[in-house]
């Protein structure tokens, strides 16, 4: 199963994506984490966030994917994926495989979270077309995901809680 988080810088991706695989590991299954920035190290890509390049990182991550889906029973994708256009593309990809989880959460409280001070970077310029912040690069609320997380209003475990009820629906966990 392809587990894919989608959510601006700072909606807890990373987070959750950690301890989703921490907890599957402990039922016993092989779990591959792709985080989007370590990906995105991995190939050397700029971090201009230009659409062409968002749109290239994210093919690339749903081909990798692809490439190693036979090795393990889960692979969590961590990445802000700003477009319906790659998400539309991966649950494509995968079909019944794929679950999109959208965490959302206001942008003036992901401003003041900030863990890689990308938001305090935006607002002094230093940091150009930032998604979700600059109006020339927004992000595209998912139209359809399996589930979505206010990770404002909702805990780290009650999340997983979710999450999982919504892995053992769609398989045999």
């Amino acid at each position: 199963m392809i587990i894919w988080f989608t959510g601006l810088s700072g909606s807890g991706k990373t987070t959750l994506s950690s301890y989703l695989k921490e907890r599957l590991e402990r039922f016993g299954y092989s779990v591959c984490l792709i985080d989007g920035d370590t990906f995105r190290e991995k190939q050397k890509a700029k971090n201009t966030f230009s659409r062409e390049e968002i749109l290239e990182n994210n093919y690339n991550i749903i081909s990798y994917c692809q490439s190693i889906q036979k090795k393990y029973n889960n692979i969590i994708v961590a990445v802000i994926s700003p477009f319906q256009e790659t998400r539309k593309a991966a649950r494509e990809a995968f079909g019944d495989d794929y679950v999109e989880i959208f965490l959302n959460c206001p942008l003036k409280e992901l401003i003041k979270r900030d863990p890689k001070n990308l938001y305090t970077k935006a607002i002094a310029g230093e940091v150009k077309n930032l998604i979700g912040f600059s109006k020339q690069n927004p992000y595209e609320i998912p139209k359809n995901p399996d589930l979505t997380v206010n990770t404002l209003k909702e805990s780290v475990n009650g999340a997983l809680n979710k999450i999982m009820g919504l892995i053992k629906n769609k398989t045999t966990l």
